[in-house]
């Protein structure tokens, strides 16, 4: 393994009760019902303007990124419910001792990246070799685009990396970019589903990744 591919929600940080909190009280500011299953299915892992913009609902015929903007108001209110995930902090550590590189491709926004990284994981600017946000690519996932530029920038062919991700759509992202191992992390999405997505290996929890695999 010559670099490892992190994914943000769900994976590093356990932001996922944050981030159901803010589109729950969006939902609501707006008058729309959104069952729990069609918000699980339809919406975590992806980024929020893709779902708006493609997939059929109430918020048809609006602007996606006006709506965002509408979410990440509430989300600013919903922070305090993330929590760095189990093992996440021990897990960088582990890659920078094994000279492993670090990417880390989420589909959230600039805006919620760079609090859940420093108030959130702990962790500084410089924690990461690149990074690959909402904002760096046309197509978010499931598309290929994240994890491919991920290793583009990373200088290293996706066969010889890693991707952690919590996510079928985060998981059928990294398969589709041809990277070499896809660990699916059991956090928000069930085992099944994250092998049934191309998963190579599925883990309860990071502190089971293991840095020095090929």
């Amino acid at each position: 393994m010559r670099a490892l591919l992190l994914d943000l929600d769900g994976t590093l940080v356990d932001s996922e009760p944050a981030h159901r909190a803010a589109w729950r009280a969006f939902f609501a500011s707006r008058g729309w019902h959104v069952d729990e299953d069609t918000y699980r299915r339809t919406f975590v892992g992806r980024r929020g303007a893709d779902v708006l913009a493609t997939e059929p609902g109430p918020w048809a015929g609006e602007d996606p990124r006006a709506l965002v903007e509408e979410v990440l108001s509430h989300l600013r209110e919903t922070a305090r419910l993330a929590r760095a995930a189990p093992g996440a902090g021990e897990l960088l550590r582990r890659a920078r001792a094994a000279g492993v590189a670090l990417a880390l491709v989420t589909s959230a926004t600039r805006a919620w990246v760079d609090p859940a990284l420093r108030q959130v994981l702990g962790v500084d600017a410089g924690a990461f070799d690149a990074e690959v946000t909402a904002e760096s690519v046309a197509q978010g996932k499931p598309h290929p685009a994240p994890f491919a530029l991920a290793c583009s920038l990373l200088g290293v062919p996706p066969a010889e990396a890693v991707a952690v991700e919590d996510s079928a759509s985060g998981v059928r992202s990294a398969v589709a970019a041809g990277v070499g191992r896809v660990v699916g992390v059991e956090t928000t999405t069930s085992a099944d589903l994250l092998r049934d997505a191309g998963a190579t290996q599925v883990v309860a929890h990071l502190d089971q990744v293991d840095v020095g695999a090929p």
